[in-house]
Formats: C-alpha cells, sequence, structure tokens
C-alpha cells in the first residue's frame, strides 16, 4: 500500500526563511572572526613594544633561585680561583618585607601649630609664641621645634628614611637644640635602623610665631641627646649624674642559640656537617659552601649544626697567613641568621649529643653520610636524629657546595636573605657616610698585585696612576665633591694630587672608629673572650664597598677607569 506523498503547504515559506538565515550566521561568524583577528594583532603590537623598550632586571635584585643560576653559570666546575672581593649578601638584592613607613612630617604642608598662638595678650611676642622661655633661650621641647627639625631633615638628607625622633633638648646655647634619631638608608633593603644625633640651630619669628631650623652641626654633633639619665637612688629619693659613656647598640643581639633539656635535644632532626676542604679558603667559596649547607638543611627540615668558628683566608690578613679563630660574628648577621633559619652552634650540640649518650643506653640515631654523592633527595626520608656528612676525601671532592651541584641544584636553594653583613660593621658604615652628611661620590681603585701583574691586567697600573685618575674623574664627578675612595693601595699619600679637587676621603681617616676607644673594639672583643682582634682586610673591603654604595655617583675601576677585565686577559 502507498503512502501518500507529505503535505507540502507552508514548505516554500520555511525554505525561504532557512535560507535568509544562513547569511545573517555567516556575516556573525566573519565578524566575530576579524574582531579576534585585530584583538589579536593588537595584543602582538603591545607586546612587541614593552618587548623592545623593557629592560630586564638585575639578577642581584632577583629572588634566591635566579641568584644561584647566576652562580652556578659563573661557576661551572668545581674550582675556585681567589677573589678579594665581597660577594652581596642579603641586604645588598633582597627586597626585605617590612612594615611600610609613613613620612614622619610632611615637608610641603604648612604647621597648623603655628595657627591661633597670637590669641589673647601678646605683650611679650616671645612669651605669647611659646617657644622661648626667657630671653633668648628656647624651649626646645615645643613640638613645633621638632616639625622644624623634621622638616630641616627631609629636605637635606633626601637619601635618608627618618624613622623615630627622641624629644629635643636644649645645646650649649640658648638657640641651640639636640636631637636624636633613628634612620635607615634608603639604598639599603635590610629593616636594620641606626641611630645619630645633632645639633640645630634654631630661630624664632617674633611676629609669625614660626620656627626655622638655620644652621645645622655635623654626625653625632648633639651630644646632650644621647646623654643617658641617671639611676635612680631609691634611698635618697635623687637621680645619680648623668655621666657621659659609650654607648652600645641595644639592637645587636647576637648571642649563641642554646637547645636547653635533653628532651629537647633528643625530639629535634640536625644536619651536621664536619669540617671539610673549604676551610680557609677564600670567604667567597665559605659563603658558596655555607649557603649550601643551609640551604641542605631548610630542604630536610633540619636544624643545621653551625661552627662558628671561621678560618680567614691569607689574603685577608695583614700577617699573610691563614689566621683560625674568627668568630662568624665579626663579619656578618647573626641576629638576622638565626631568626630566618633553624641554627643551633657546633659546640653546644656536641656537648649535648654526648651528654645523651652517657646517660641513656639508647644512643641517639645517626645516620652518616661519608660522599658527597648521597643527595639531598635520598635523605629526604631519613628518620635519624642526626644526619651526619662527612668530608674526608681530598679537594675538590671534600668541598661542601658539591652537596648542591647535578640534580640537587634543582632542589636545594641557597638562603641569599638570610645572609647579612654584621651590624657593627655596618654601623661604621653609617658613621663614615654620616660625617660625609650624605651627600658624596666615590671611587673603586683596584691596584695591589693586580696593578703588578702585567701579564694579566697590562694596562691596570698606568689607569689607576694619580694623574690618570685627576684626569679621569675631573670629566664625571664636580669639582670639591666629597670623594670617598674605595682601594686597596696601602699608600695613604698615593691619592694626594686628587685633594687639589675634591675633599678626599679614605678609610684610614676613620680609624677611630674601630680603634680601642671605639664601641666596635669593646664590642668584638667581649666577644672573643675579652681578647681584642684586629680590623682586617676583609673587613676594610666590606666597609669600603657598603660605603660606595651609598655615594651619589660611583666610579668603578674595571670598565670605568681601564679597559682591562676584572678578572685579567679575554674574560672580559
Amino acid at each position: 500500500m502507498k503512502l501518500p506523498p507529505p503535505a507540502t503547504t507552508g514548505g516554500g515559506a520555511t525554505s525561504t526563511l532557512l535560507d535568509s538565515a544562513d547569511p545573517i550566521g555567516q556575516s556573525l561568524i566573519k565578524l566575530i572572526s576579524n574582531f579576534c583577528f585585530s584583538f589579536f594583532v593588537f595584543a602582538v603590537l603591545i607586546f612587541t613594544v614593552v618587548a623592545i623598550t623593557y629592560q630586564p632586571p638585575d639578577p642581584w635584585l632577583s629572588s634566591a633561585p635566579a641568584l644561584t643560576r647566576h652562580f652556578t653559570d659563573l661557576i661551572p666546575n668545581s674550582t675556585f680561583s681567589e677573589d678579594s672581593s665581597v660577594l652581596n649578601t642579603g641586604e645588598d638584592f633582597t627586597t626585605i618585607a617590612a612594615p611600610e613607613t609613613a613620612p614622619l612630617v610632611d615637608v610641603n604642608a604648612s604647621s597648623s601649630l603655628n595657627s591661633g598662638i597670637n590669641d589673647g595678650d601678646d605683650s611679650n611676642s616671645s612669651v605669647g609664641c611659646g617657644v622661648r622661655e626667657w630671653g633668648n633661650v628656647v624651649n626646645c621641647s615645643d613640638p613645633r621645634v621638632l616639625v622644624a627639625i623634621q622638616r630641616f631633615n627631609a629636605r637635606v638628607f633626601k637619601s635618608i628614611l627618618f624613622l623615630e625622633y627622641g624629644t629635643p633638648v636644649n645645646g650649649s646655647k640658648g638657640d641651640e637644640c639636640d636631637v636624636a634619631w633613628r634612620f635607615r638608608n634608603k639604598r639599603e633593603k635590610s629593616w636594620r635602623r641606626y641611630r645619630d644625633f645633632r645639633r640645630f640651630k634654631v630661630r624664632v619669628d617674633e611676629e609669625s610665631c614660626e620656627v626655622k631650623v638655620v644652621d645645622a652641626s655635623g654626625w653625632h654633633s648633639g651630644v646632650n641627646a644621647r646623654r643617658p639619665m641617671g639611676r635612680w637612688n631609691a634611698t635618697t629619693g635623687t637621680r645619680s649624674p648623668k655621666v657621659a659613656v659609650k654607648e652600645k647598640d641595644s639592637e645587636i643581639n647576637d648571642t649563641i642559640v642554646t637547645i636547653g633539656s635533653e628532651a629537647a635535644f633528643r625530639k629535634g632532626r640536625y644536619l651536621y656537617y664536619s669540617r671539610g676542604g673549604d676551610y680557609c679558603k677564600g670567604m667567597n667559596h665559605y659563603l658558596w659552601s655555607f649557603l649550601c649547607a643551609l640551604g641542605e638543611a631548610q630542604f630536610l627540615n633540619r636544624t643545621f649544626v653551625m661552627d662558628l668558628s671561621v678560618c680567614l683566608a691569607r689574603q685577608y690578613t695583614p700577617s699573610g697567613k691563614d689566621e683560625e679563630g674568627k668568630d662568624f660574628r665579626f663579619y656578618f648577621d647573626f641576629e638576622h641568621l638565626k631568626e630566618v633559619a633553624s641554627i643551633i652552634d657546633e659546640g653546644d650540640f656536641l656537648r649535648d649529643w654526648k651528654k645523651w649518650d652517657k646517660n641513656h643506653k639508647r644512643k641517639v640515631p645517626v645516620r652518616k653520610v661519608p660522599t658527597y654523592k648521597t643527595t639531598p633527595m635520598q635523605l629526604k626520608k631519613d628518620k635519624s636524629t642526626i644526619v651526619w656528612r662527612q668530608f674526608d676525601g681530598p679537594e675538590p671532592d671534600n668541598y661542601w657546595y658539591r652537596v648542591c651541584e647535578g640534580k640537587a641544584a634543582t632542589y636545594i636553594q641557597r638562603p641569599w636573605h638570610a645572609l647579612w653583613k654584621s651590624k657593627r660593621l655596618m654601623n661604621i658604615v653609617s658613621e663614615i657616610s654620616g660625617t660625609m652628611d650624605w651627600d658624596f661620590d666615590a671611587v673603586h681603585v683596584v691596584r695591589g698585585e693586580k696593578a703588578q701583574n702585567k701579564e694579566l691586567w697590562p694596562h691596570l697600573d698606568d689607569d689607576t696612576s694619580p694623574d690618570a685618575l685627576v684626569a679621569k674623574l675631573q670629566g664625571v664627578i664636580p669639582p670639591w665633591r666629597n670623594l670617598y675612595i674605595a682601594t686597596n693601595e696601602p699608600f695613604y699619600n698615593y691619592f694626594d694630587k686628587l685633594r687639589s679637587h675634591y675633599k678626599v676621603h679614605l678609610l684610614d681617616d676613620y680609624n677611630y672608629l674601630w680603634s680601642n676607644t671605639s664601641e666596635w673594639y669593646n664590642e668584638t672583643r667581649s666577644l672573643n673572650n675579652g681578647r681584642p682582634i684586629e680590623f682586617d682586610n676583609y673587613m676594610r673591603v666590606e666597609v669600603d664597598t657598603e660605603v660606595s654604595y651609598r655615594a651619589k655617583t660611583r666610579v668603578e675601576t674595571f670598565y670605568n677607569l681601564t679597559k682591562d677585565c676584572k678578572d685579567g686577559i679575554n674574560t672580559c
């Protein structure tokens, strides 16, 4: 039986509707495609412009992994050449997360303290202002005096971040006020604070009652602001006389970390490195190895057993011989290190270990690792209380940093942020910079053995001669500027020709900062069991380097003063 054909009523209308819808859909698709293509072209254009104009960041300001890659590229083999330069530490290239500090005073704003002070009786304008007490003596405790000093400092010392001010006190004359403050140089990335106290000459306008600073003395001139309070005598109810004493930096706390009880020792997990071939090598070699060990301890989530005794290599000692028994705290900030890393002193650790084994039948579980070829990844799940890496092989197999080579380099990140220079040395840096009112230029002049080696540095001696320095610096640094010269040149008078053009400053001009009456001398002596220590060449290089970093204009020996390469011929 045949089925009837389908009805065709309205079929023509449906076909016509579909035919008209197709061009609309195609147009919409084309419109979307054109929009996407235009957006793509625009994005490529923006990316091209950014790629051309963008300047990549300095690797020293990058993260710890970037720094490790940078050093790995520089050090492809397990050998080190001696280098007397200072390895940059954490505060030089790592921005430390610190609370934002708001400006203490608005330099451009007018003081509201001056408004309304002339209301009422003004028979005596100086008394009506309230800034003068009697005669010409300024009331330094008046808030307007502090505001005027804050404005003056913010205008003059633009490279300084002022953190905290003390209450001004009277100076030696009636129109002088002494005030102390805490500050930080804007170029320093750490959160550390330094102290200064200066004397200001203050003038009060008797008509407008405006307080102005007309003059300021130099670094640490406001001695009345630092004078300590006398002790309270409970018997007489009076204070003992104020005595001017050497002020100790109360913000330094580098006491050695101790475990405490036997139970606490047993619960801990430790990574212990025996002394290897890195001992008595150059400081850069030592730091490269030390940070490798500290990085492995953090990877294994263990406390690192640290030997605070450092052997200073012969290139840093006046005697020209390796000197053992130097304290790590002479050169680096131990307080910051123990805040950001889990460490314990080797002496306390060995004493607690021996004490536990003596008093208990069950000895402390120890995993001895005789070779660097046992990787940190293989030790990750080890349950032993102590992982003891031993470095008894020949050089260079007994170098600590061999642990971080090969595949381990992708797992171990050296904690550069944990290593800062000693706060005591940085106090010297601040004093030198502050004496020049933070307004100086610097030139780094490398001489010494490199200037004598004509084979590797054929032009260095001539390019750093006094006449050559005068000719080259005159085109870079304006005349009669404060010029700090960081150098290893042993002869003090070598730069006398520059004194006819600049106010020359050398590190030896400030040797009173580490003399036997200085704060640095007394504090380092207490760290060394009462024995005085020498301000060695590595300390000199550290201070020279940090002062140069704070200069307005900095001229380097290599690439500025000479065409010779830093590491010798054909190494640029």
